[in-house]
């Protein structure tokens, strides 16, 4: 079954054109015009119409095989354009890559990107893998990730309620904090103690912990989290954290290199 999608306003070819792309990216490869049709609740003719400027652009194609429509390798660019805009420098991702080495687990990087929080980087492995729902360049559920946990507890309450508000408090897994309340505490234990946790809070079976990375001017700006199992969350909760607390102070470094200018050449 599709996801829901709004019924397109005529008038507005922009958004008619994005939720065609939007339901074939919903259905998979061979949807046909009158299928998006009905699901949009628009003319016909008027699909045909968005339908080829999307294919000459590149942003869907033609399949004769399966005699309908799939996204277009546009689409695909667009993705790896974000990744490589989100992404943090290389210092950073040579830590990252470290820490997975020697801690054995998944580690990741979830940063502030305005009002979302983003995971940039993953370093991991088939031994040891991040959680199914993580993707770079896609926002987090900061409320169920230990690092965006980190991110939310260093937010200023009228931006962490501005996010809050919008995103919701969507319950994921077995024990995701979904009360406003219950955040509010977890995020004070959190300020005091300069570390999150999460248990079964954002995929089944997975737990793990992050650390604040603080900007120059002391800001937290992104949070350092490692993700493994819960048996090997309990058996290496401390080692991990311990591991996480040095490196969070060199990637910090790392971003604030990028931030900082080059000096001044020195006159002769």
């Amino acid at each position: 079954m599709y996801p829901r999608l709004a019924v397109v306003a005529p008038g507005s070819s922009v958004t008619r054109a994005l939720r065609i792309m939007e339901a074939v990216g919903a259905a998979g490869d061979g949807i046909t015009p009158k299928a998006i049709a009905r699901r949009l609740g628009c003319p016909l003719p008027t699909v045909y119409r968005a339908i080829g400027v999307l294919v000459e652009e590149g942003y869907l194609v033609r399949l004769n095989d399966v005699r309908g429509y799939g996204l277009g390798y546009r689409v695909a660019q667009l993705q790896h354009s974000l990744v490589e805009q989100v992404r943090p420098p290389a210092a950073a991702r040579s830590v990252l890559h470290e820490v997975h080495v020697n801690a054995g687990a998944a580690c990741y990087l979830a940063a502030r990107r305005d009002i979302d929080i983003v995971i940039t980087h993953v370093d991991d492995c088939p031994e040891h893998p991040r959680p199914a729902p993580m993707r770079v360049g896609e926002p987090t559920a900061p409320h169920a990730t230990a690092a965006g946990k980190v991110v939310l507890a260093g937010l200023r309450p009228p931006r962490l309620s501005e996010l809050v508000a919008r995103l919701g408090l969507p319950k994921l897994a077995t024990h995701t904090v979904a009360d406003r309340r219950a955040l509010d505490r977890e995020l004070r234990r959190i300020r005091a103690e300069g570390a999150a946790v999460e248990v079964e809070e954002y995929a089944h079976g997975v737990a793990g912990i992050a650390v604040p990375v603080a900007g120059p001017d002391g800001e937290v700006i992104a949070g350092l989290g490692v993700s493994v199992s819960r048996a090997d969350f309990a058996a290496r909760r401390w080692e991990l954290e311990q591991v996480l607390r040095r490196a969070g102070a060199r990637v910090a470094a790392a971003l604030a290199a990028v931030e900082r200018p080059p000096p001044a050449p020195v006159q002769p």
